[in-house]
């Protein structure tokens, strides 16, 4: 449960970002539309015999929903440009339930708590968080809903002067088991839409990591690279791409077995983490191809990755207790970001080019640019 309660209250990884954004854009086009579905309901309600001041509130109410939902869609089109988008149209969503409801109970205090349409506003606001893909937005929704919700739930009891102002025609008697009933039910609608949140931060994290390394994977490099490119345009800065092979490790599987060459390549990456600094990355792309981004002009990068080189050359790998130390080499090519492409595949085809000068060259060096 701890580990699930950590998860959820983390910032989500750039795969779960870039989802939730994309899903924030889904919520910000829903809440249009059902923003004017809204439009209808008081014209509904008159048509079944409401009263003037009941439609005046719910048509008010509407209108301000369909404006801001309007302001909200434009946001969301600029994707993860406001990470603060999705708490804010959450916390939206939310208070303007419960609005609506403090209006209601202007006019008829029984209609603020038994209002079930009205009330089943604080249910989509917290399902749709699952859209976000952001355990912190679903939890800031259900205990909104809840705080919120109970505060309105003790203003009408203290509010109300005898047991008969909570009895309506229209809408029923307002009792307090029915209210604790309410504020359960949005406590399991939080923990299901939670629960599913959790389940989707799962399976993502298992697409986007490899599994015997536990380092990013290609998937997470794709998500991730347009998000560095986007940051390198806005400071003038370079980006490097060092495409990494290790050498002669198809002969080294061999001699040793897939396990014993597993356990050498989970030392090696051991190894490279504890030496990668902040501003850099290390993903997996396949079995003997690694990845690594430096924020560094491809000069400074070519030493940075040939230092590594040394470090790794110079190291002696133990697979296991029984076997004798080995060694590991590994080849490498750069490129640049913006001067050898835009984007990640063009960058990686320079690298591996790169890469390939390197291995004719006689392994075990680094390459920036072709002969």
């Amino acid at each position: 449960m701890k580990a699930i309660v950590s998860s959820l209250l983390s910032r989500p990884d750039e795969i779960m970002l870039e989802i939730g954004a994309s899903g924030e854009l889904a919520v910000a086009r829903l809440r249009a539309v059902i923003a004017g579905i809204l439009l209808l309901l008081p014209l509904t309600n008159m048509l079944g015999g409401g009263s003037i001041d009941e439609n005046l509130i719910g048509l008010a109410g509407a209108v301000i929903v369909n404006v801001i939902s309007q302001v909200w869609l434009a946001l969301a089109r600029r994707r993860r440009h406001f990470r603060w988008l999705p708490f804010v149209t959450t916390v939206f969503d939310v208070s303007l339930t419960t609005l609506v409801l403090v209006l209601l109970a202007s006019y008829h205090l029984p209609a603020a708590l038994n209002s079930l349409i009205v009330w089943c506003g604080y249910l989509l606001a917290i399902l749709l968080t699952a859209l976000r893909s952001d355990g912190r937005v679903t939890l800031l929704a259900g205990a909104m809903a809840l705080a919120q919700y109970g505060l309105l739930i003790l203003a009408v009891f203290s509010i109300a002067q005898s047991p008969e102002e909570l009895i309506s025609t229209d809408y029923g008697t307002v009792t307090s088991a029915s209210q604790w009933q309410r504020l359960i039910l949005l406590a399991i609608a939080t923990l299901i839409t939670t629960m599913v949140v959790y389940r989707m931060q799962q399976l993502v994290q298992m697409s986007g990591t490899d599994g015997l390394t536990g380092l990013p994977n290609r998937t997470w490099l794709i998500h991730r690279m347009p998000r560095l490119f986007e940051a390198a345009d806005i400071d003038s800065s370079s980006l490097t791409v060092a495409l990494i092979n290790l050498d002669h490790f198809r002969r080294l599987n061999d001699e040793m077995g897939h396990g014993g060459a597993d356990r050498a390549l989970q030392d090696l990456v051991g190894l490279l983490n504890g030496l990668v600094d902040s501003g850099e990355w290390l993903a997996r792309v396949r079995g003997d191809e690694f990845v690594l981004i430096l924020r560094k002009p491809i000069g400074t990068a070519w030493e940075r990755v040939d230092a590594l080189r040394r470090i790794v050359a110079d190291h002696s790998f133990e697979p296991d207790r029984s076997s004798e130390p080995i060694r590991m080499y590994f080849s490498a090519g750069l490129a640049c970001y913006p001067n050898d492409g835009r984007s990640l595949s063009a960058l990686l085809r320079r690298a591996d080019r790169r890469l390939q000068v390197a291995k004719r060259s006689g392994r075990n060096r680094v390459v920036l640019r072709e002969e």
